[in-house]
C-alpha cells in the first residue's frame, strides 16, 4: 500500500537525517531511485518550492513528495512519517539532557554529531549543484567538455551569489530574481 510505504520511507529519512532539512536530500535521492515516485527534475523543483515556502524545509519536501505521489493524504502521511522520529527523540533527549547536560559523554556525542550533519548537508549541496550546473546527458552525447557545464545556470548562480554576499538582502529576493530570469531566458 502506497501510504504505508510513504510513511516508512519518510520515517527512515526523519530518523537518520541529522542536521535539518537539507540533510534529508540524500534520503530523497535514494527514495527517488528506489521508488520512481519522482524524477531528478521533480527533486530540483521540490527544493526550489520548499526553499520558497514557509516552514521547515524537510517537512515541506516530505509534504511535496507525498502529495505528488499520492495526493493530499500522501502529503500528510509522508509528513507524519518524517516528523514522528523527531518528536519521539526530542522528548527523550529533553528528559535526558535535563539530567545529564553537563556530562562529558553528552558533550562528546554532540561534538560528534556536528561533522555528521555537515557531511549530510555537503552531500545535499553536491546533489543540487550537479543537477543545477551539470549537463551530463549533453556531455555523453557530444563528448565535448564545454558541454559538461550548463553555463547559463552557472553564470546566474555566480551573479546571484555575489549579489547575496554584497547586498545581503533576504534570500527570497534572489529566489524571485532566479525565477524571473528562468522565465525570461528559459534557462
Amino acid at each position: 500500500m502506497i501510504f504505508l510505504r510513504l510513511f516508512i520511507e519518510f520515517l527512515k529519512a526523519g530518523l537518520f537525517a541529522v542536521g535539518g532539512g537539507l540533510a534529508t536530500l540524500p534520503f530523497l535521492y535514494d527514495i527517488m531511485h528506489e521508488t520512481g515516485w519522482f524524477t531528478m527534475q521533480d527533486l530540483t523543483n521540490l527544493i526550489a518550492v520548499s526553499e520558497c515556502t514557509p516552514g521547515p524545509l524537510g517537512v515541506n519536501m516530505a509534504t511535496y513528495v507525498g502529495n505528488l505521489t499520492a495526493g493530499p493524504i500522501g502529503g500528510i502521511t509522508a509528513t507524519i512519517g518524517l516528523v514522528t522520529p523527531s518528536i519521539i527523540i526530542i522528548i527523550i533527549v529533553a528528559n535526558f539532557l535535563q539530567r545529564f547536560k553537563d556530562a562529558k559523554l553528552v558533550q562528546n556525542i554532540f561534538y560528534g554529531l556536528r561533522p555528521a550533519s555537515t557531511a549530510l548537508i555537503a552531500c545535499a549541496l553536491c546533489l543540487v549543484a550537479k543537477t543545477a550546473f551539470l549537463q551530463l546527458n549533453v556531455f555523453e552525447k557530444t563528448g565535448h567538455y564545454l558541454d559538461l557545464l550548463n553555463w547559463k545556470h552557472l553564470l546566474l548562480g555566480i551573479i546571484l551569489y555575489i549579489a547575496l554576499v554584497k547586498f545581503k538582502k533576504h534570500p527570497v529576493i534572489y529566489i524571485a530574481i532566479g525565477a524571473v530570469c528562468g522565465i525570461i531566458f528559459q534557462l
